[in-house]
């Protein structure tokens, strides 16, 4: 070797091992080790064989072989000078290869004729088991300074077969997540199921029996739960399973437009009813005649709009913006909000009458803090649908799904999707592990905002005769349940005082007071060592 061979062999420790690091397609990353072997070290030719699963030892990855030349690269144990070292699991060299007997050049790809030419092999193992080889050629004038090269190969052979490992052991995991999966479809045949909403949790399963037993009437259904718990999937799912699943399902938002064009959108208008209004115009109403009318975020339109509404519902007539033509129409109503309708309705934000109109029946979305054994195939669910949206074959590990799985998710279905989709987007290499989470980063967007929108969170299960309780203070945190905590323990140890002795030390009604579940109470007062008082 030349005068700096031990930097170059350093150097090339060193990409090996990030070529080896940056994919899961084992034969792409082999291919890369040979190919930097060949470029950093001038070996002509080098190829791995891998023991296969009839016991055959076969080339996977060369380089200076052609396509053909890999395939006829086939020996059995003991065969040849390659078989012989998976069998001995021992290095081996032969400074000459057209002097040896045993060197049988398989694949052809050698012109041993035309000069002297030596091979240095030496074993892949996993623990010490041998499970290949790894071979290279090099011009045999080297004579007395082959130990140096057996010494490298051997480092090389030991990082390829750590991958080899790994690619085994994700292989396994892949391999019981999905007869996980086949069990987990084949337990659920014959139970409640809605079409592209998952959920084989406890909760989701309640939400499906609802669903399956409301979905056939006539009534007005009021969705209840947090922002991205999945209520429009919802929505369309009892549309489907109604008789009128043949008639149009129409949906809006009623928090995305002002109060002036709410009225003209749901209930349509003249022409020349007011500026821009150039032709008669359908509202959401008359389109969803014979249907169903989806009306999302309902706890979010003003008073005066309740009013006006609320005829509607009752009377199921109405006339367009600017007209005097009542108009009837057969609408199934499904209303949706994030709202705790009840406190609005004691504050005089809602009005009572519309409120007992919409609540005819209330089906209530878990959030996915709550059903967390939905957790992981929502993650395979989305992740699939990027791998085909993208060409890509993402897989997430094992530690990368558990922490996932304990994440408080304030955002819900929603978030969850995003998250898997940024994770997918930024990993390099086919394979989110944990410390490709955000959150490990101290990056992750739900610990920053986990205050937002917390006045919503709080939905009643029931409606509530009492007045809510009292707010905890404004500078304690919110949950104990992120993964990503950045408030200091003494807030948190406090706030936690502050709950048990609002309740009485009764901990199940501290733990509803702080929306945690009892476990996660559980957990936080062991955590910071408080003794419950018995009064």
């Amino acid at each position: 070797m030349a005068q700096d061979a031990p930097s170059v062999e350093l150097v090339t420790i060193y990409e090996i091992s990030k070529i080896l690091g940056s994919s899961l397609d084992l034969h792409k990353t082999l291919r890369g080790v040979l190919t930097l072997l060949s470029s950093h070290l001038h070996m002509q030719r080098s190829m791995v064989s891998l023991v296969q699963e009839d016991g055959g030892l076969q080339v996977v990855a060369a380089v200076g072989l052609t396509t053909e030349e890999i395939k006829r690269g086939r020996f059995l144990t003991g065969e040849g000078v390659t078989g012989r070292i998976l069998q001995s699991c021992m290095p081996a060299v032969i400074p000459d290869v057209a002097k040896e007997p045993l060197f049988l050049n398989r694949t052809g790809s050698r012109n041993i004729e035309a000069g002297e030419l030596a091979f240095i092999g030496v074993p892949i193992k996993i623990g010490r088991r041998c499970i290949g080889v790894l071979g290279i050629d090099r011009e045999s004038d080297r004579a007395g300074r082959f130990q140096g090269d057996v010494r490298f190969l051997s480092m090389v052979a030991n990082l390829i077969g750590q991958s080899v490992r790994l690619h085994h052991h994700v292989a396994a995991e892949r391999d019981q997540l999905m007869r996980e999966k086949s069990r987990l479809q084949k337990e659920l045949q014959g139970k409640f199921s809605l079409d592209n909403v998952i959920g084989v949790s406890k909760r989701m399963q309640q939400v499906f029996s609802d669903v399956h037993q409301a979905a056939p009437g006539k009534a007005t259904i009021l969705l209840r739960g947090e922002s991205g718990t999945g209520k429009e999937a919802i929505a369309r799912a009892i549309h489907y399973l109604s008789p009128r699943r043949d008639g149009p399902f129409i949906k809006l938002n009623c928090a995305a437009l002002p109060e002036s064009l709410l009225e003209s959108e749901l209930f349509g208008h003249e022409k020349g009813a007011f500026t821009g209004a150039t032709q008669d115009r359908k509202g959401r109403f008359e389109s969803a005649h014979g249907g169903t009318l989806f009306l999302d975020e309902i706890g979010d339109i003003s008073p005066a709009f309740q009013a006006k509404l609320l005829r509607v519902l009752q009377e199921r007539e109405f006339e367009r913006v600017g007209g005097n033509r009542t108009i009837r129409v057969d609408v199934r109503l499904i209303t949706a909000t994030n709202r705790n309708l009840e406190e609005m309705v004691s504050k005089g934000e809602f009005r009572a009458d519309l409120y007992f109109r919409i609540n005819v029946v209330s089906i209530f979305l878990p959030p996915l803090r709550d059903r967390r054994d939905d957790i992981p195939l929502l993650v395979e669910h989305f992740l699939q649908k990027f791998n085909r949206e993208n060409k890509r074959d993402f897989i997430v590990s094992t530690e990368a799904m558990q922490a996932m799985s304990q994440c408080y998710w304030p955002g819900n279905v929603r978030e969850l999707e995003n998250c898997v989709e940024r994770l997918a987007t930024m990993t390099r290499g086919s394979v989110i592990r944990h410390a490709d989470l955000f959150c490990q980063k101290g990056l992750c967007f739900s610990s920053v905002l986990r205050d937002y929108g917390k006045e919503h969170r709080s939905i009643p299960l029931v409606p509530q005769r009492q007045a809510a309780p009292e707010a905890p203070p404004d500078d304690l945190p919110t949950d104990f349940g992120a993964e990503a905590e950045v408030a200091e323990p003494l807030s948190e140890r406090d706030r936690l005082m502050w709950a048990m002795e609002k309740c009485g030390w009764v901990q199940a009604k501290a733990a509803r007071l702080l929306n945690l579940t009892p476990r996660q109470m559980g957990y936080a007062l062991k955590k910071y060592n408080i003794e419950i008082k018995q009064l």
